[in-house]
């Protein structure tokens, strides 16, 4: 294999198929990226059995030259050091040239490595996806569905189903759910879609964040195929397959209260820097509890006490409050992240009693909510 390639498009590529590189895995050839160089172009692949990225490079775009393939063929080169190697080559082009027992020579100006590559062959192959149902979602929308949501997936073992967000596809809308069992993010969008299909899948939490790392905030289309196992998401010049977590996601609407006895309308920047200056001292405590009370006249008291440090509390003008006086204690950092997770100026809060999880949903918009258990102060 000899190739001249863009250092630019070379270093992009790397750097999108790194995210699936694992230093741990078992598999040795897996801290690898497969280089395959045909006269379209270069695929690089990288993977760890659970996510596999693979990112084309095209031989020509737009009529500019990016790929000189000299010689077809491919290599497995160690990630780590040739990721590094082709970010610092000197010069905007590299020609990479495999000779034989796959060591395979990098030049660029007058620097030049050699690497011992592995056999590209003993690379596993990626899964083969029939893709007959494919949906579409535009990528800044998929990319704020996975903000909106993955942050509530459960980083504990004990109940691995919870590590990963619930993604079911029913009469052309997707419905993401994440929980840890102290919180639940849950955001719907409608779907381009050409088949009736029906789904109920959960995709890994890790999965779906290097997935938005990788993608760049366009409003171009990413299809989307589900499998009994695996999902891929396939951008112009990207493949990304992620494997599905195994087991029965937790029916979650009987957790979404449809009654409330206080709504209490707030402005969503000042409310989450009140709820960020209250947890300020009960950081240190290990609970990062803080206390609302409604008050008289649309106001809302915001408090903290933490016995060996100190206590703060805080009056904030609500737009609105609903229904009857309360009093209730709650995470903090649960709500900071609901509040960073909500589109919208304004946020309605819905409680239905002090020990009953409440909901947050942007003032217009059902389109989101967030919800929360409260926390038992005694």
């Amino acid at each position: 294999m000899k190739i001249v390639i863009e250092r630019d498009a070379l270093v992009q590529s790397v750097q999108d198929v790194m995210k699936a590189v694992s230093s741990r895995t078992t598999i040795p050839i897996l801290t690898g990226i497969k280089i395959v160089a045909t006269q379209q172009g270069v695929t690089l692949t990288g993977s760890d059995s659970d996510i596999s990225i693979e990112s084309f490079i095209p031989a020509e775009e737009e009529e500019k030259i990016i790929v000189d393939v000299v010689q077809p063929g491919s290599v497995v080169l160690q990630a780590r050091f040739f990721s590094e190697i082709v970010k610092k080559l000197p010069q905007p082009t590299v020609e990479i040239e495999v000779q034989s027992q796959f060591l395979t020579f990098i030049r660029s100006g007058k620097a030049e490595f050699s690497l011992n590559g592995l056999d590209p062959e003993e690379y596993p192959r990626l899964p083969q996806i029939e893709e007959e149902n494919v949906f579409k979602l535009p990528t800044d929308l998929l990319k704020n569905m996975i903000r909106q949501t993955v942050f509530a997936v459960s980083t504990s073992e004990t109940r691995p189903i919870l590590t990963g967000v619930n993604w079911r596809v029913e009469n052309g809308e997707l419905i993401c759910t994440a929980t840890d069992s102290h919180r639940l993010a849950l955001r719907k969008a409608k779907i381009e879609t050409e088949s009736e299909q029906s789904y109920n899948v959960v995709i890994p939490g890790k999965s779906l964040n290097e997935l938005s790392k990788i993608l760049d905030d366009s409003n171009e289309l990413v299809d989307i195929v589900i499998t009994a196992n695996q999902v891929l998401f396939k951008t112009k010049h990207l493949l990304f397959f992620s494997r599905l977590l195994d087991g029965n996601y937790p029916d979650t609407s009987r957790l979404i209260p449809t009654d409330s006895k206080t709504d209490v309308v707030v402005n969503t920047k000042e409310f989450l820097q009140v709820i960020d200056r209250a947890s300020l001292l009960a950081r240190e405590g290990r609970n990062n509890v803080v206390k609302l009370t409604t008050l008289q006249d649309g106001m809302i008291e915001i408090s903290s006490i933490s016995p060996e440090i100190g206590k703060v509390t805080e009056e904030i003008q609500s737009e609105s409050i609903e229904g009857e006086e309360l009093k209730i204690s709650f995470s903090a950092k649960y709500m900071i992240d609901a509040l960073k997770a909500l589109d919208g100026t304004e946020i309605k809060i819905s409680f239905t009693g002090a020990m009953r999880p409440f909901l947050l949903r942007p003032l217009h918009d059902d389109s989101m909510l967030q919800l929360i258990l409260p926390v038992r102060t005694y």
